[in-house]
């Protein structure tokens, strides 16, 4: 059986893609910061919990020695920051997000890097945004190219390129990003046009792949994202 853990999974994209990978077969660890949350969630999915902050090196070795084995990674925590406007915005704005977004993923795969290493199908999915990809932002047909976001939009756009960079430096694993599209979540007010459901299409998929399956690809539900 496949062991799947997916950060920030107690609601939300990360919910789903937990409902939709347990009904796949996969033994899925729901890993939350929140711990009566996540316990919850875990319990209602038929799920295991283990109480993960991304941001806390502690919390991170202490969840890997927990887990002890790993296939898959799903990098999904994710935080959209102040909506200060663009002026306003400050390096500090920039370093809380960036510290969950960008350094968080970072954290959580150095230290399950061993387990992943160690499986026979290593995988891993980065969760990012369209709102990462220059080409989409610069679209004037996406409804990404209206939204001023200074520190999600990057803190994305590194992600991409973290995912390119691991994917390039760790063969033996399959390692790629995907865009949920403009999904109703808490993170957007629940304004997003599509399902939870449509917005973990390309999670699961990506989730699910094979040894022979693509790595360093930037992904959505409707295929390969624009760089």
């Amino acid at each position: 059986m496949t062991t799947t853990l997916i950060t920030g999974s107690n609601k939300g994209l990360g919910f789903e893609a937990a409902r939709r990978l347990v009904a796949e077969g996969h033994d899925v660890w729901v890993a939350a910061r929140d711990a009566e949350a996540g316990a919850k969630a875990a319990a209602d999915l038929g799920a295991s919990f283990v109480q993960l902050d991304v941001t806390d090196d502690a919390s991170v070795v202490a969840a890997v020695a927990t887990v002890g084995h790993l296939d898959v990674l799903v990098n999904n925590a994710g935080i959209a920051g102040s909506h200060k406007d663009v002026p306003d915005v400050t390096a500090d704005d920039l370093r809380h997000v960036y510290e969950t977004n960008v350094f968080g993923p970072v954290r959580v795969l150095h230290a399950f890097l061993p387990l992943l290493l160690a499986s026979d199908n290593g995988v891993v999915v980065n969760v990012a945004s369209g709102l990462g990809s220059q080409a989409v932002t610069h679209d004037p047909d996406r409804v990404e190219s209206s939204v001023l976001a200074p520190a999600y939009c990057s803190s994305k756009s590194a992600l991409v390129m973290l995912t390119t960079q691991y994917a390039r430096a760790l063969p033996a694993l399959r390692i790629n990003v995907v865009d949920p599209g403009y999904t109703a979540t808490d993170l957007n007010g629940n304004s997003g046009t599509q399902t939870v459901t449509e917005g973990t299409d390309a999670m699961v998929a990506m989730a699910m792949i094979g040894r022979e399956g693509p790595t360093g690809t930037f992904t959505g539900r409707d295929g390969t994202v624009p760089w």
